[in-house]
């Protein structure tokens, strides 16, 4: 499958589509207005950080337990409840006179929710799908991704510029709902994908079975740190130019666009195979450049040429399908986009802490040092393990 009129013409998948990208467009927008809510209330570069990056920092530990629901659920029934449940957490943040500790409690919350989320909607993207066709519609979801970032962001910073940012996360409550009504209406009832109930013990020994092969670990690993640390950079947008920090995020959104249409549509396999490690470079050089303290536009200019290296992410995810059982596919998901996502709250936090130290722009430079020298170091342990043939057993 090479054809995106193809693509859209497979039963369900528009439906999803449309989903996701109004799921990702309330994302932004609300992720930019309680930064800037809670900027404002305390002044703390960690604190605003921490607020829009902080539901990953749950999704480890949601994997841990809850994981193992990404197969044993029925998909529609589960992404249309943790839509509903978002957009009541997100209607709650919006609450005037709401405490700091309060608004992380639901962020916490949110967190926990969403570790669910990516194994079902991964595992249903490759029911949905033939094989040959989930490179192809992950990078349309990857680009609708970044569309709806650009597109939120730039929304999200106009509506800021009017309307208080309560206002602006109860519209974002209100395209969580329509998310889960298009769900709801959209897709067929599917039964899960295996049998058995969701439990802790079964999540620990998929997770386990997952984690015991060292090619998978090494994907995983560039998966996860790479992207974290250079997300730790946008965590500080706000604290480093309160002012351009929907047009640096909207940049960052347009560049991650580029790469995922150029690597899934026009780069053939056996190269695309090839660019994860200059990719998952790419993401991280350009960040060097803030210690210069650069203005607009050379911020923004760097930024969009730092994220065509989340390409790297596609690649990687064709890889671990490569590596891991179909029947454990959701939970292989699961486990990236969680674990992606953790990363991410924790480079957001390291990076908060490190520009509290210092300053946004020196913070932002030493996360990119740390996402080149991971790479790296990753690059050499896979080049030690080409060949090796992961356990396949299931769990």
């Amino acid at each position: 499958m090479r054809s995106y009129r193809e693509l859209f013409r497979t039963p369900e998948y528009t439906p999803f589509f449309f989903s996701f990208a109004a799921q990702n467009a309330a994302l932004t927008i609300s992720g930019l207005a309680l930064a800037t809510l809670v900027y404002k209330a305390t002044e703390s570069p960690l604190l605003s950080a921490v607020s829009m990056f902080g539901p990953q920092l749950a999704q480890m530990l949601g994997a841990t337990f809850f994981l193992s629901g990404a197969d044993r659920l029925p998909p529609r029934v589960t992404l249309t409840g943790i839509n509903t449940a978002f957009a009541v957490c997100t209607a709650l943040l919006a609450l005037p006179g709401l405490p700091v500790g309060a608004i992380f409690g639901i962020v916490f919350l949110q967190g926990l929710i969403a570790s669910l989320g990516g194994g079902v909607s991964g595992g249903l993207l490759n029911e949905i799908l033939p094989k040959n066709g989930y490179l192809l519609g992950r990078s349309v979801f990857n680009m609708a991704s970044g569309l709806m970032q650009v597109t939120g962001f730039a929304t999200g910073g106009a509506l800021l510029a009017l309307l208080s940012p309560r206002v602006c996360l109860l519209l974002a409550a209100a395209l969580y709902a329509t998310t889960a009504l298009v769900l709801r209406l959209g897709l067929t009832a599917r039964p899960p994908r295996a049998a058995g109930r969701p439990s802790i013990a079964a999540t620990w020994r998929t997770n386990a079975l997952l984690w015991s092969s060292r090619p998978r670990r090494l994907t995983y690993l560039g998966m996860w740190v790479p992207n974290g640390l250079i997300v730790g950079c946008e965590s500080l947008y706000v604290s480093y130019d309160s002012g351009s920090a929907g047009v640096l995020f909207a940049s960052a959104a347009l560049g991650m666009f580029v790469g995922d249409l150029t690597l899934g549509r026009f780069v053939p396999r056996t190269l695309r195979a090839r660019l994860d490690i200059p990719l998952r470079l790419l993401l991280a050089t350009p960040y060097l450049f803030f210690v210069l303290r650069p203005g607009m536009p050379w911020s923004a200019i760097a930024v969009c040429a730092a994220s065509i290296g989340y390409g790297a992410s596609l690649v990687l995810q064709e890889r671990l399908m490569e590596l891991t059982p179909g029947e454990l596919a959701g939970h292989a998901l699961g486990l990236r986009s969680a674990g992606m996502l953790s990363m991410q709250g924790i480079g957001a936090a390291l990076a908060g802490t490190v520009a509290q130290l210092t300053s946004p722009a020196t913070a932002m430079t030493l996360m990119a040092v740390a996402s080149v020298g991971v790479t790296v170091v990753l690059a050499v342990l896979g080049r030690q393990v080409q060949g090796e043939v992961p356990e396949v057993q299931t769990a």
